[in-house]
């Protein structure tokens, strides 16, 4: 099989274009987490790609057949679109916490009393 690109398109040919307005609702290209090819790949191949990861599709040829033994874990993803599938999944399933530094503290500080400052032997 040859992982050639513009085969590899022709493999996973899509009527509609894929957004996930849930997770990436600027769109994939905007997002900062994928390249200008891996946002493309998924726009433009993404319902195929879907469908054959929720079994919905079956595989119509080698590549299909290929991407589905990537992602069901049988095999290393070896060309651009299922390298793109497999980071679409981490960004979508993986949610990692996000830690800073700076914040507000949400411990409630006590009230301050008054206080004089002054005694009876200060007075002039």
């Amino acid at each position: 099989m040859s992982n050639d690109i513009s085969s590899l398109r022709q493999a996973f040919v899509s009527q509609r274009q894929f957004y996930d307005d849930q997770n990436f609702p600027r769109g994939f290209g905007r997002s900062g987490h994928f390249t200008l090819l891996e946002a493309d790949i998924l726009e433009q191949h993404g319902v195929v790609l879907k469908g054959l990861y929720n079994k919905t599709l079956e595989p119509q040829n080698e590549f299909q057949t290929q991407f589905v033994q990537v992602v069901t874990g049988n095999l290393e993803a070896t060309n651009p679109i299922e390298r793109a599938w497999i980071k679409y999944l981490k960004q979508t399933t993986c949610k990692t916490k996000f830690h800073t530094l700076f914040g507000r503290s949400r411990i409630a500080s006590p009230t301050p009393q008054s206080v004089d400052y002054y005694s009876e032997s200060d007075s002039l």
